[in-house]
């Protein structure tokens, strides 16, 4: 299999593509923006979504769906929600196609609706609305329902994974009884969201706040994740979103208090998307293609056997059945690769779709009693005698998850600038970087800053140090210490 891949330092952009496709993740729909995750990529996004079930779950979230379908009218009754989204919106018309003998097939002008139907771009406004319903008293709080789903957003450019007209992804609506609650309830997201991403995807994130103009529409505030790609953009992974009372007072959702008091419920909204798939991509990829952490791979360890004819390969098969069973004892995603392609082309496909290990075993090794393996993440082969096979599986898998992570800190690290003067900021910025520097708070800063350089700012870090800083642009005092990055 000729990799072929475009040389990621000289285009990047190409070189991603490039993976996604050689590496059997997505296609592109028939539908300009849309994409057709194949099944590996789709299985690779089962177990990101396990993972994350599982952490809602332990922690007093249910699962629910609520329809595609939202009335426009939903959308209207939140002014500062429906401007967030107006242009991204898909919109229903008509119920109905009918035959037409000379165009085949059209629109069926008496099926217009009466209202226009929004396919949604989030569900902050259908579930509002249903929770008017289930809403009476304290006693209905708090709920903390989420829920996997595909939402539209017409994107005018798309790129795989990242940005897409259509995508999956989960989000979480929740309603509390008070402020205090909601607010915790947006910060225990968010650090589930940094174990997600640290722990399992080993991407290391900058965790902080939005500013007022890069904040979720609708929102009191907006709290992220924010990531560094391996070409030094910045890419947002994750959001946790305190509404206040913004939705409950526009869909009038109110509750009776302990003490008797009718009061507006507050309330969070937080979700990530196959999106994150992309950030695995751009944080671990290298020349070959892909590199899978090991705790969301979907194959985590491919056996390549090396035969020439029928007795060699029963032979080998009777050789690796105690070494399987040994994968299967410590739960050890794990594919035989019995195909006729030679070895040579297995490696390469097995490289360029990122498996954590390769083991290879030849009439030598069943001589030698041993097995070969080879890491992805560094290339590394290790010959490894029979019995010692099970601990040292285990030990290298959790040495390939941690490296990466390790990998792409120190990549971070080092890409992460602290600036005090402008020049210094627009060069590290034309060349690549995050920027920690100061803000002196006000939009019309930010927003030239943007205007000159393409960058913004993608958080107000939680470990910000203001003190002593000026901003960046204006020499003012700083409001701020803010990390400014252009991003995906």
């Amino acid at each position: 299999m000729s990799k072929g891949l475009p040389d990621l330092n000289k285009d990047f952009s190409g070189w991603y593509t490039q993976v996604v496709n050689k590496a059997g993740l997505a296609d592109y729909g028939p539908v300009k923006g849309t994409m057709v995750i194949k099944p590996y990529g789709f299985q690779l996004w089962e177990h990101i979504k396990e993972i994350f079930d599982g952490m809602i779950k332990n922690t007093g979230h249910v699962n629910a769906y609520f329809p595609l379908f939202i009335p426009k009218s939903y959308l209207a009754k939140e002014a500062e929600h429906v401007e967030g989204f107006a242009k991204e919106c898909a919109v229903v018309t008509h119920t109905r196609l009918k035959a037409d003998s000379e165009k085949g097939v059209v629109v069926d002008p008496d099926s217009k609706l009466e209202e226009e139907i929004i396919v949604r771009p989030t569900s902050e406004t259908i579930i509002w609305a249903m929770y008017k319903k289930w809403i009476q008293s304290y006693r209905d709080l708090p709920i903390l329902i989420n829920q996997w789903a595909n939402v539209v957003r017409w994107e005018m450019r798309t790129r795989l994974f990242l940005r897409t007209s259509e995508f999956l992804w989960q989000e979480g609506h929740t309603a509390h009884e008070t402020a205090k609650e909601a607010e915790q309830e947006t910060l225990d997201i968010l650090e589930l969201y940094r174990q997600l991403a640290e722990d399992y995807l080993a991407i290391p994130v900058y965790t902080g706040i939005k500013t007022e103009s890069e904040k979720f529409a609708g929102a009191d505030t907006t709290y992220c994740i924010e990531a560094m790609m391996g070409d030094k953009r910045a890419l947002q992974a994750g959001t946790s979103h305190n509404l206040g009372q913004n939705f409950a007072k526009a869909f009038d959702v109110t509750f009776q208090t302990k003490e008797n008091k009718e009061e507006y419920v507050w309330a969070t909204s937080w979700g990530v998307s196959t999106r994150l798939i992309g950030a695995v991509i751009l944080t671990h990829g290298d020349a070959k293609g892909l590199r899978l952490p090991p705790k969301i791979a979907p194959i985590q360890l491919v056996i390549i056997p090396i035969v020439k004819n029928d007795d060699q390969r029963q032979e080998i098969k009777n050789y690796m059945e105690p070494l399987i069973a040994q994968l299967k004892d410590i739960e050890i995603r794990v594919h035989q690769d019995w195909s006729s392609n030679s070895p040579g082309f297995k490696f390469n496909e097995w490289e360029i779709k990122g498996v954590p290990v390769r083991m290879e075993i030849g009439p030598r090794d069943i001589v030698e009693n041993q097995v070969v393996l080879a890491r992805r993440d560094t290339g590394e082969k290790l010959f490894i005698d029979k019995e010692d096979f099970k601990e040292n599986i285990i030990k290298l898998m959790n040495d390939i998850q941690s490296g990466l992570f390790e990998q792409a800190q120190n990549f971070r690290n080092k890409n992460t600038h602290s600036v005090t003067d402008y020049k210094s900021f627009q060069k590290i910025i034309k060349e690549g970087g995050f920027v920690r520097c100061g803000w002196d708070g006000e939009q019309s800063t930010e927003a030239k800053i943007k205007e000159q350089t393409a960058a913004t700012i993608r958080c107000i870090p939680f470990d910000e140090k203001q003190e002593g800083l000026t901003c960046i642009l204006t020499g003012e005092p700083a409001k701020h210490e803010v990390i400014f990055a252009k991003a995906y």
